[in-house]
């Protein structure tokens, strides 16, 4: 696998509608995701993950959940998040419980 085949042809736009923009896999089943106008193409969620998902801010993992946004910054969860000092994210909270019960725990 040449993997500088996808930069080179998204670099000079000579990719065609079944190569993919990552890997440079030429495959007939591709994913075509447009985002602002722009057309993407992959040829597997895998490579559209590494090319669209946000990274962490903290540890550079591809945020393909919810994730945290704080200060123009994805976190991949709340530990992440507090590494670079954002406070009051929770990864997981109790249902059923008040603000003054979670507070306490």
């Amino acid at each position: 696998m040449n993997s500088t085949r996808g930069v080179f042809s998204n670099l000079f736009g000579a990719r065609d509608s079944s190569t993919c923009e990552v890997c440079g896999n030429h495959y007939d089943k591709c994913l075509k995701i447009r985002i602002d106008g722009k057309l993407h193409v992959f040829d597997c969620f895998e490579c559209a993950i590494h090319a669209l998902a946000p990274a962490c801010a903290h540890c550079g993992c591809r945020i393909i959940g919810h994730g945290m946004e704080a200060n123009g910054n994805f976190f991949c969860c709340a530990y992440c998040a507090t590494q670079f000092g954002v406070e009051g994210f929770q990864d997981r909270m109790k249902l059923g419980l008040n603000d003054e019960e979670r507070r306490t725990e």
